[in-house]
């Protein structure tokens, strides 16, 4: 079976539109980029008072505005009140990820016995499509029934990757508060692919402080094992038991300090979860207590990143906030790092003539 060929019923399920009008769909001019080009931001909301907020420079999620149990709306993911700090160097705050995200050890991988060296700048390393990778790319972006579809072609050779790779990213927000984000990707030659969003969430509101309290689940028994470059070394380390194990709701605060290996080598939660399950299936749940908001997470990938910020440090964001380590945490869908250079881990290779799908969904409610 092809490593992006999904179930006939699933892919069927994936195409039926949602309700009509389940969300309303607006769009301004918010600026320019350096070579003069228009940017625009779209602002979905629907009838509960949802509204997200997205840009096709990097397609990042600028806003994303939910209530709390009280009824109470705020903005849930870190960012920047303006399009400059999303021009300007930033830590993905919420952007398109790829061509590759995550890692690629050594910067290099081969795909039928002919090698390809990609960016290294993490290290030695690549990681998250490299120097200019889909974050810093301005997106073609077309209105849809309650979202935004946007698309970019990425040329053969761009940051070492082979082939053109003609990518579409869709948002759609639906009536029962979800945001869902497919992903859909053709090529002309063998290549790699690995594609995420990188939001960075707070459930007690962006600039609210740390996300310590939270309280976390993830459905997944083993992490890949890494080294201290945080590169999977090939092993699927048991986690049961240990302070990486959300198996029954943990906050992220309880442990995170603990002397694990896994811990010191991430300074904190920086690891890929193996999720079980295949098709669109639960990647994690997150609680804050304070304010009763809940956010479930699904997904068609077989990996989930916990990333909870640790490298944050003091970025100016909204309202003049300051997002310090640890004030938001990333649940990254994803395959997982390396696979390029692990046949043991679920095939990234995508061909000419296959179609890569994939499916998101972020949904949030109170309680």
């Amino acid at each position: 079976m092809r490593p992006y060929a999904l179930p006939a019923l699933l892919l069927l399920l994936m195409s039926i539109p949602s309700s009509p009008q389940a969300a309303s769909v607006e769009s301004v001019v918010w600026g320019k980029t350096a070579e003069g080009e228009e940017v625009k931001l779209f602002t979905l909301r629907n009838a509960s008072g949802m509204e997200a907020k997205i840009t096709n420079w990097g397609g990042y999620i600028v806003s994303l505005k939910v209530a709390d149990k009280k009824g109470q709306f705020a903005d849930v993911v870190l960012g920047f009140d303006s399009l400059d700090g999303y021009l300007a160097k930033n830590p993905f705050f919420g952007c398109i990820t790829g061509r590759y995200a995550n890692r690629i050890g050594g910067a290099k991988f081969k795909i039928d016995g002919q090698e390809f060296k990609v960016t290294p700048n993490s290290g030695k390393n690549h990681i998250h499509g490299g120097k200019v990778g889909f974050d810093k790319k301005l997106w073609t972006a077309k209105e849809i029934t309650d979202g935004v579809e946007l698309s970019h072609t990425s040329a053969d050779g761009e940051e070492g990757f082979p082939g053109t790779l003609k990518c579409t990213v869709t948002y759609t927000l639906t009536k029962d508060n979800a945001l869902r984000i497919d992903y859909q990707a053709a090529t002309d030659k063998p290549t790699v692919l690995n594609l995420t969003n990188h939001a960075y969430f707070n459930l007690a509101g962006e600039g609210s402080g740390d996300i310590l309290g939270h309280e976390l689940t993830i459905p997944a028994e083993q992490i890949t094992a890494t080294d201290d470059d945080l590169i999977p070394t090939g092993e699927f380390l048991s986690i049961k038991g240990t302070p990486l194990d959300f198996t029954t709701p943990r906050t992220i605060g309880e442990r995170i300090g603990a002397d694990f290996k896994p811990l010191i080598q991430g300074i904190g939660y920086d690891h890929n979860y193996v999720l079980p399950g295949s098709g669109l299936k639960l990647a994690a749940i997150v609680k804050e207590p304070g304010s009763g908001r809940v956010m479930t997470v699904r997904s068609t990938e077989p990996g989930v990143q916990l990333y909870t910020g640790n490298h944050l440090k003091g970025t100016s964001g909204k309202g003049g906030h300051i997002y310090a380590k640890r004030n938001g945490l990333c649940l990254e869908t994803q395959h997982y790092p390396d696979s390029p250079n692990r046949p043991e881990f679920p095939g990234v290779i995508l061909r000419p003539g296959e179609n890569f799908q994939s499916t998101t969904i972020y949904q949030f409610s109170a309680e």
